[in-house]
């Protein structure tokens, strides 16, 4: 009898440790609740859709009018990038034999040539461009180093094989100097060609992982990613070779950190609510994009993303959804639409009574970023967004996802998370 008053004890006072677990509804009743929103999101989009157009196509730029003639770019095959080089090259060849020297034509990628358009919730590229000549001492450097990359790129082209970015550095290190300068130019030549930047067979390290409810082809084996136990499947740096993609999620669950990725994967937090989770451990780079956007349009999943309460959470957020303002070139083919931001957000801290040991004070810096953001427009199409950001500047306070393991270390999945989903709460 006192061990029945003692199991009983220690269940209450579990559910007193575990604040707000008391109003959770059974893992069936949510899942039940968020199938229903999932298909009635599918019959408004359907209906919207209809409503529009007959087609099923999405937007693009073409189909708008816009003010100003702005420059997308697109997957070219090796073949085709090689002849947009040697036109390149052909044409600054002629131009140094009628004795005018050379210049390279390069697309400006600077913010006052950035574009954030509504209709695609996405920025994009202006078309003006900037003159890069060789006969001139603030640019002969850089015009240096865009005609090395661009040999390069044409000796991938005639061998038909990938490098990564860190290769390419090391094949001209006292030329280039930096990584980043070569990696800058990359951008450049990129845009001079109109093509992709994995058009260029110039790949990034393997950065991001994906663990959950997808199965996959990877260079013609097939991967499941519910066996690929805590550390999940390392994103291939080379989207083409993914295809095949099957799952039976309901929904994708995009994280900002590491830590709580290993958390949610280690609770497998994808079997009790069917989900994909995916992070690139801190800022998003290309190929989790690509992977992340290639998820979403082929298995129609909607994404739910979870990132720090901060403003560099929410700038993560915004790449992944519109774009970053360095690769607006390609933002076609980098953004997902239609990102719900989860959490953590600034209200949830009061909300779900986040001990104040556990808040952070914001910074000078941190608060300028979140008043920047504040003045962009694809902040300013969401109010609610505005009103998050807000506050978060208002109270100067931030808090990591991190912050809900003071109320134990598997409370983001055995509370936070369940609850968001069966309050359907994100925005």
């Amino acid at each position: 009898m006192a061990d029945k008053k003692k199991r009983k004890r220690s269940k209450d006072d579990e559910a007193e440790e575990l604040p707000f677990k008391s109003i959770l509804e059974p893992d069936a009743v949510i899942l039940e609740l968020f199938k229903s929103y999932v298909s009635s999101s599918i019959k408004a989009a359907a209906g919207a859709g209809g409503a529009s157009s007959s087609s099923s196509k999405p937007l693009t730029l073409a189909d708008l009018s816009l003010s100003s003639s702005c420059r997308e770019v697109a997957d070219l095959s090796l073949s085709s990038v090689q002849t947009e080089i040697e036109t390149v090259i052909v044409q600054i060849a002629r131009s140094i034999l009628a004795g005018d020297g050379f210049s390279f034509n390069v697309p400006s990628r600077a913010a006052s040539n950035q574009l954030y358009v509504p209709e695609l919730d996405r920025i994009v590229l202006k078309d003006k461009s900037t003159l890069r000549p060789f006969a001139s001492v603030s640019s002969v450097r850089k015009t240096t180093i865009t005609t090395r990359i661009l040999a390069l790129i044409h000796q991938l082209c005639l061998r038909k094989i990938h490098v990564t970015k860190r290769d390419l550095f090391y094949t001209d290190v006292k030329l280039f100097q930096d990584q980043t300068q070569s990696d800058a130019v990359l951008d450049d030549v990129s845009c001079m060609l109109g093509c992709t930047r994995s058009s260029l067979n110039v790949i990034a390290a393997e950065k991001g992982v994906v663990v959950g409810r997808l199965i996959f082809s990877d260079n013609g084996d097939m991967i499941d990613c519910t066996k690929m136990g805590m550390g999940g499947k390392a994103i291939p740096p080379n989207i083409d070779r993914v295809g095949d993609m099957q799952s039976d999620a309901l929904f994708i669950l995009l994280v900002e950190k590491d830590a709580a990725y290993m958390r949610l994967a280690e609770d497998r937090f994808y079997n009790r609510f069917p989900c994909i989770i995916v992070t690139a451990k801190g800022q998003p780079d290309v190929a989790t994009r690509l992977f992340l956007r290639k998820m979403k349009m082929e298995l129609k999943l909607p994404v739910l993303a979870l990132v720090d309460s901060d403003p560099y959470g929410l700038k993560i957020l915004s790449v992944y959804g519109c774009g970053s303002k360095n690769m607006s070139y390609d933002s076609a083919n980098l953004t997902t639409p239609d990102i719900k931001w989860l959490g953590i957000r600034p209200s949830d801290l009061d909300k779900y009574k986040i001990p104040e040991q556990c808040r952070l004070p914001m910074t000078e810096q941190d608060i300028k970023t979140g008043k920047d953001m504040l003045e962009e427009d694809f902040v300013k199409k969401n109010p609610g967004w505005v009103e998050e950001l807000n506050l978060m500047v208002k109270s100067k306070q931030k808090a990591e996802i991190q912050a809900l393991s003071s109320f134990g270390f598997q409370y983001l999945s055995e509370v936070y998370l369940p609850l968001k989903l069966q309050q359907q709460d994100w925005l």
